[in-house]
């Protein structure tokens, strides 16, 4: 009975195998690369001969973030469902493939995996064992389909791609897109707050100036005459723009405006309600 069994098991195996086309890069040619490294993006790649390329990705952020990607060179015709398993070489005897996560797979669009599945896949391969995707073909229904990781050659690249995720910025362009400077009383100094809120714009803009449009609308409190305090709002929204621009913002991209003491947020009846007045309103775009 046993031999039957084991004779059903292996027909049901070969069968298997032969519906089964993997995709995975050789030993001696796995290549993994830190294709994207700066204080905003960290990427770590890795090329799958015929098949396309398989992504890690995190994002300058306040939080710790990432992400997976498989970048197909054919994207998917029809929408189904992917199973991602942690397999061992065959130089690993004794250990068990174990599941990892289901995957979407969705018509005309890249497949991905969100944070977790990310960082456990990312934990296997540093031990040394296969991430593999495993779906249905969607071109021939006869055929399943194995896009493995090899985990060779891993080891010091991804020490590299650590070191770039503990240096990314901690917050994000959505952070600092839209943000409100206040001053000290009838000057262009910024309070010591909003002094460190433009030094983190700054640090961002260093790493990536290609914004699109900056909006710097200038304001003032009532104390003083209105033509002063069109200049006073004028002369600080300046000097931000000349800020911008030093750090790598095209000058033709930034838009000054100076409303001087119009359009108050607070009242004007003291001092720390004038306050909230004196300001200048960053807004930031990018294509």
């Amino acid at each position: 009975m046993k031999f039957i069994l084991f004779i059903v098991s292996l027909t049901l195996s070969s069968s298997i195998s032969a519906g089964l086309r993997q995709y995975a890069a050789k030993v001696e040619t796995s290549d993994w690369q830190l294709s994207q490294q700066s204080r905003l993006q960290c990427t770590l790649s890795h090329k799958i001969p015929g098949y396309g390329e398989a992504l890690f990705t995190s994002m300058a952020s306040k939080q710790l973030n990432m992400e997976f990607e498989l970048d197909m060179l054919r994207l998917p015709k029809t929408f189904g469902m992917a199973s991602v398993y942690s397999v061992p070489p065959r130089w690993m005897p004794g250990h068990m493939q174990h599941a990892i996560a289901d995957m979407t797979i969705r018509k005309q669009y890249n497949g991905d995996l969100p944070e977790q599945a990310a960082w456990t896949m990312l934990s296997e391969l540093e031990k040394g064992f296969w991430p593999t995707i495993y779906y249905q073909d969607w071109y021939n229904q006869s055929d399943r389909i194995a896009v493995g990781l090899n985990a060779s050659n891993f080891a010091v690249p991804y020490e590299n791609f650590a070191q770039c995720v503990s240096n990314l910025l901690p917050y994000s362009f959505d952070d600092i897109a839209y943000t409100i400077l206040a001053y000290q009383k009838n000057s262009t100094d910024l309070t010591k707050y909003s002094q460190r809120r433009l030094n983190m714009i700054g640090q961002y803009l260093k790493e990536d100036s290609d914004m699109e449009l900056v909006l710097l609308d200038g304001y003032s409190d009532s104390y003083g005459g209105r033509d002063m305090n069109k200049t006073l709002s004028v002369s600080r929204a300046v000097e931000i723009k000349n800020y911008f621009s030093e750090m790598g913002v095209a000058p033709q991209r930034i838009e000054v405006t100076g409303h001087g003491e119009r359009r108050h947020v607070a009242p004007n009846s003291n001092e720390m309600s004038r306050a909230k007045n004196r300001r200048v309103v960053i807004r930031m775009a990018k294509p």
